[in-house]
């Protein structure tokens, strides 16, 4: 199993990704725009402006960018709570600007939404829902409460209170579907991350289990030869020294430690599966492989395989992959999990595909989260109490998404489906009830070609570690 950080998959660790150079930069560029925008609609459009207040809250803004910039590393990551206020003192000093230049009235008010979208795409709920409803409340302030945006001449210039109105009803739907548009697509974006970083893992995993495996069987061919002489030659000295007792005991010992050795070996040339050899095996060895692990977890595994549609009774030969081997172990896993005594695996054949099936007979798959099988932390939502059937299960489905990933990379393609309708009754149910996982290669994909069955192996290649 791969172990992902638990702060990676509750969103713990958004917080620390809002780097306060980031943040900094951006400020600069608000300012720069602010004073242009202020200097402009004082000496090119000619408005009657307050100098002096627009002045402060620009200079505000300078300060704390000096002030932060000074007491900080460039590198630094802001806390949660850093950056909702950073972004709370941005969201307050842009709509003081806004209240001296004519609230609502003000095209520039659209600016609003900026804080809040930074806040959905970088921190977490709690602190959006901080920033957006500080936000709508001081756009429901700016709506009654401004100064008036007045020309050289005394005209005031306000749009009609209809307008004002809808424009007021804009933001703030804006700052909510906003808000919630971009917290959901960063939540997505970073399960999916999360997920094909804990995919990569397993990979990785296995592809080590792979490697250690050909280090132990190269150990083992190697090795075989000196302990075979070794136990030849203490056999013969043990004839050769039945009188002499203390000679004798340590060439019995010698042989003994040679057998050993030998054993050790056997038992651990197991594993070792990265032979030439062997690096193509029938379709059914690898399943049977991927399903060893959960042979002996108290549920009964059927296995049966055969080929189809006038298909030739000789198994597909297919290559070793990683991916197949995991991803095709954790459907087992997911099967055996949740099975209520028995798991079948059905390989079948024919001229074109290899097919593997596993199914189940416990409760399969529930109705609501059937379309969403293979995406990652999909969490089950629980009716009444915990599920005493698997316990230890948090529901997150990122194992059958890394079964999904790894086995789409080698080229399959898979379905999930249940075996029986949720409203049958218990006597109505089939043998089958369970989930049902399709996999599907084309044979061109993952079949070893058949000149190569029989051909040189060739030169044996230095294990590289």
């Amino acid at each position: 199993m791969v172990t992902v950080p638990r702060n990676l998959l509750n969103g713990h660790a958004r917080s620390e990704w809002v780097r306060l150079r980031t943040l900094i930069y951006l400020r600069w560029v608000a300012i720069v725009g602010q004073s242009g925008a202020l200097m402009f609609a004082s000496f090119q459009l000619g408005l009657i402006l307050n100098p002096r207040l627009s002045i402060t809250a620009i200079t505000a803004s300078i300060a704390l960018n000096v002030i932060l910039t000074i007491v900080y590393p460039k590198n630094k990551l802001m806390s949660e709570r850093e950056a909702t206020l950073t972004l709370g003192f941005d969201l307050v000093q842009l709509v003081f600007l806004l209240y001296l230049t004519g609230g609502l009235n003000n095209p520039f008010s659209l600016l609003i939404l900026v804080p809040v979208t930074i806040s959905a795409t970088a921190l977490r709920l709690k602190s959006t829902l901080v920033i957006s409803l500080l936000a709508i409340a001081l756009i429901s302030i700016l709506l009654n409460f401004h100064e008036p945006l007045r020309l050289q001449n005394g005209d005031i210039l306000q749009m009609p209170k209809i307008f004002i109105t809808g424009f007021w009803a804009a933001l703030v739907i804006g700052v909510i579907f906003l808000g919630g548009y971009a917290q959901r697509i960063t939540l997505e974006t970073q399960s999916m991350s999360e997920a094909l970083i804990a995919t990569q893992m397993a990979l990785s995993r296995e592809q080590k289990l792979t490697d250690l495996g050909g280090v132990v069987a190269a150990a083992a061919h190697e090795l075989g030869t000196p302990l075979a002489t070794i136990k030849l030659v203490s056999s013969e000295l043990v004839d050769e020294l039945e009188g002499h007792k203390d000679l004798l005991e340590d060439v019995l010992l010698i042989r003994q430690q040679a057998d050993r050795c030998r054993d050790i070996l056997r038992d651990m040339g197991r594993t070792g599966k990265d032979d030439i050899l062997l690096r193509h095996a029938p379709i059914s060895a690898i399943v049977r492989e991927a399903a060893e692990p959960h042979g002996s977890r108290g549920k009964h595994l059927h296995f049966t395989a055969a080929p189809k549609d006038g298909a030739l009774r000789k198994q597909p030969n297919v290559g070793r992959q990683p991916e197949i081997i995991h991803g095709l172990r954790n459907l087992v896993q997911n099967a055996v999990d949740f099975a209520a005594g028995n798991v079948w695996i059905d390989l079948w054949w024919n001229q074109e595909v290899i097919t593997v099936t596993v199914s189940d007979d416990g409760r399969g798959y529930p109705a609501d989260m059937i379309g969403r099988i293979g995406e990652p932390f999909v969490r089950k939502r629980h009716h009444g109490g915990e599920d005493t059937h698997r316990p230890e299960y948090e529901g997150m489905g990122l194992g059958l998404f890394i079964a999904k990933t790894l086995l789409e990379r080698s080229g399959a393609e898979l379905t999930f489906v249940n075996g029986s309708d949720p409203f049958l009754r218990s006597d109505e149910m089939p043998t089958r009830s369970g989930a049902i996982v399709e996999v599907i290669w084309p044979r061109t994909l993952i079949e070893q070609d058949p000149d190569q069955e029989h051909g040189p192996l060739g030169k044996n290649e230095p294990l590289k570690i």
